[in-house]
């Protein structure tokens, strides 16, 4: 974990350091506000899904464990679906892409590597889901759901700091 907060941190810090540099095309002002808000709603309601699915398989809920986990799936797919539909229209309404210029380069780099961390997340916990529906997932060896949604708090904490940073401060 301090590797990973490491890694966003100098990713966030040289986001900031070059936000606002790049001369020509698309800046900041672009970004769909509304639209992130709706994803960061729905990433920030796993946190809860998570916690309430880890609890329910601590006191032995099977089915409502599995409710649970799946909601937090789901809500981190539809994170992810914003996501790829904001880059689309990034991409094709305003010829936002890596290389257009040092805001491009600097955003899709900081929030594709979150989101790379999310989908990790979504295929890791798709895989706990199979093994629970299987079940091989139970109360008396929970300690993988523990540590998957340790990473899920972590990966929703950073996107805090990152849409602070890139949604809000940056505009």
């Amino acid at each position: 974990m301090l590797s990973e907060v490491a890694f966003f941190s100098t990713l966030i810090v040289t986001y900031i350091t070059f936000v606002g540099r790049s001369d020509v095309g698309p800046t900041p002002a672009v970004l769909s506000l509304p639209l992130v808000i709706g994803t960061t709603i729905c990433l920030l309601s796993s946190s809860a899904t998570i916690h309430m699915a880890d609890k329910s398989l601590r006191l032995g809920g099977g089915s409502t464990f599995v409710s649970w986990w799946s909601a937090t799936i789901v809500l981190g797919a539809a994170f992810l679906g914003g996501t790829a539909f904001e880059w689309h229209d990034l991409i094709y309404r305003h010829q936002l892409t890596i290389s257009r210029n040092l805001f491009g380069t600097t955003y899709y780099t900081l929030v594709g590597l979150h989101a790379l961390h999310v989908t990790a997340g979504v295929t890791i916990m798709l895989i706990v889901l199979g093994l629970a529906l299987g079940r091989r997932v139970t109360s008396a060896n929970r300690a993988g759901v523990g540590l998957v949604s340790w990473y899920w708090h972590f990966v929703d904490g950073v996107w805090i700091v990152v849409f602070t940073v890139v949604y809000i401060w940056s505009r």
